[in-house]
């Protein structure tokens, strides 16, 4: 039995410029979908925690005065939950492969 040899050369493999450059970003099209959906999330979190503090009524600072809305659902369960479902998607988006 006679051993046989492979002989490769450098032309053998091509020219590595001609080969097609592939994109090297790691993040596609639905990756920034997501991730515009999650700081959507995010922002609509914040602006429905926003409102009057405490001591405002009305508009005005009144020290004499208690604001009960600070406890309202609205900016004690929904916002937050809202921000932190924003977050999970922001992972998701940046998790994500293409």
């Amino acid at each position: 039995m006679s051993k046989k040899t492979q002989k490769f050369s450098a032309s053998d493999f091509g020219n590595p410029s001609e080969k097609p450059q592939q994109n090297a970003f790691y993040f596609g099209k639905e990756n920034f979908k997501w991730m515009m959906i999650g700081l959507a999330c995010i922002v609509v979190g914040f602006l429905l925690m926003m409102g009057a503090d405490a001591n405002t009524v009305d508009g005005k600072y009144d020290p004499n005065v208690w604001n009960d809305g600070i406890f309202s659902v609205r900016r004690i369960r929904i916002a937050p939950l809202l921000i932190v479902i924003g977050f999970g998607i922001e992972i998701y988006a940046i998790l994500k492969r293409k």
